[in-house]
């Protein structure tokens, strides 16, 4: 007996914490039940009126005495309200959840709660708006954080890749380059890890298909049916059901340019293309695009002016977050935007690009080749507990620069992959200083968190 009487105490437990969690403010649920309620009652006060009219009417007496046994009239008023009101309001919620559940179950996950679901979509589509620049891993691992925190994400891509299957499909197609732009789809997309084997997928070059991944040929393809690639890349989101936007930088063909200095002879050597850029033995002193002024892709422009947080990094500095800079619609927008500016600085040092460099290189490259663009903040990384690998050099740490820059300094590498940021930790302190920055943390879904 006491079992039973245990196990319903824990089940109406469970019941009233259910109800009350689909009370919760934020997930747009109690206006519409608020709106059924009224429906409802319409609908019971017009059968009340009914009801009363046959118990007033003596002629149908074996259908009064049918409505006073379930009226229960020998209960006391009151008690007959309470009765009947928790009995229609536990069918009434019953049936608006079995309902959301049957309506929703082809997007649900296996495993997952209905009002979680709910609840963590309503959250991250009050998300705040942020656009993130740069390209290549970097910029991919961090919108794979980001993305558990917000829906409004915009991730604009630099277009100056030429090497690998990016850079054949550029010079055969006439298209511009989807390799990072695929890498930032994926990342975005819900179900990432599917999807991941199979954007990435690369052909042998016993395919045909000269080790091209199916993630290029699947945009390269879309490109020539859409006849545009922005709405290659716009179609692309929809199939892989993306919460986000990835845009290009621009839509012309740009190439880009480095003045790099010989380490034996000390001259310095114009050098064209990303790809000859990474593989250059010299130390790179600046870098531009040619064309020098291709206009931006307008939707990139509106997104960074819309925004609420706009970060900069990571990934590899000269060959692809500066670029985004050199575009000088962008550049302009970067400076007139009222969005809060982060720049995230690299865990390691990319061979023949950035070796050697520190922090300040780090952020005195960007203030170089744009102008007037103050960071409210600069994340850098602190992990001096973790074994670098022998090929693989960390950003030289430089905490003197607090004196100059508004740093934040906290361990951000991954644990597995040491040279590269950890998505979800960088996430975490990006809007926990976003939200420190702006307001009230929003339903508590961030902690101060501590570097």
């Amino acid at each position: 007996m006491q079992n039973k009487l245990r196990d319903l105490t824990r089940k109406v437990s469970q019941f009233l914490s259910a109800l009350v969690r689909w009370l919760t403010p934020g997930i747009g649920i109690k206006r519409w039940l608020i709106v059924v309620l009224i429906g409802t009652t319409m609908i019971g006060l017009g059968l009340t009126l009914f009801a009363l009219d046959i118990y007033r009417d003596t002629s149908v007496g074996w259908l009064r005495n049918v409505l006073v046994a379930v009226s229960l009239s020998r209960f006391p008023r009151w008690l007959r309200v309470f009765i009947f009101g928790g009995i229609g309001l536990f069918i009434l919620i019953i049936g608006i959840v079995e309902l959301n559940r049957s309506v929703l179950k082809p997007f649900l996950k296996p495993g997952q709660p209905l009002l979680d679901t709910l609840s963590t979509y309503r959250r991250r589509d009050r998300g705040p708006k942020i656009v993130a620049l740069g390209g290549g891993t970097g910029l991919s691992s961090l919108l794979r954080g980001l993305k558990a925190h917000s829906h409004n994400l915009t991730a604009i891509v630099t277009v100056a890749d030429d090497g690998g299957s990016s850079g054949e499909l550029r010079k055969n197609l006439g298209i511009l380059p989807p390799g990072d732009i695929r890498n930032c789809l994926t990342a975005l997309a819900d179900d990432e890890e599917m999807l991941s084997h199979i954007f990435q997928y690369r052909f042998g070059k016993r395919a045909g298909v000269n080790g091209h991944s199916l993630g290029n040929l699947f945009i390269s393809a879309l490109a020539d049916i859409t006849g545009s690639f922005e709405d290659a890349v716009a179609e692309s989101g929809r199939v892989l059901a993306v919460k986000g936007r990835v845009l290009p930088a621009t839509l012309h063909d740009v190439r880009l340019v480095a003045e790099v200095i010989r380490p034996d002879s000390g001259r310095e050597e114009k050098v064209v293309g990303e790809s000859t850029i990474t593989s250059s033995d010299g130390m790179i002193e600046r870098v531009w695009i040619e064309p020098a002024t291709p206009l931006p892709f307008p939707p990139s422009v509106q997104a960074i002016l819309n925004a609420d947080l706009i970060i900069i990094g990571p990934g590899s500095l000269y060959t692809s977050v500066i670029p985004n800079l050199l575009v000088p619609g962008l550049a302009e927008a970067l400076r007139a935007s009222r969005a809060m500016k982060f720049f995230i600085c690299n865990v390691a040092n990319q061979a023949g690009e950035t070796t050697g460099y520190s922090w300040g290189d780090h952020i005195r490259a960007v203030e170089k080749h744009i102008v007037d663009l103050n960071f409210d903040v600069i994340i850098c990384n602190n992990n001096n507990d973790v074994q670098f690998p022998k090929n693989v050099e960390a950003v030289i740490a430089d905490p003197d620069l607090e004196e100059q820059y508004p740093l934040y300094i906290a361990a951000v590498a991954d644990a597995t992959n040491v040279w590269r940021h950890d998505p979800k930790r960088l996430a975490e302190i990006v809007l926990d200083l976003y939200h420190e920055r702006t307001g009230p943390l929003i339903n508590g879904d961030f902690q101060q968190i501590q570097p």
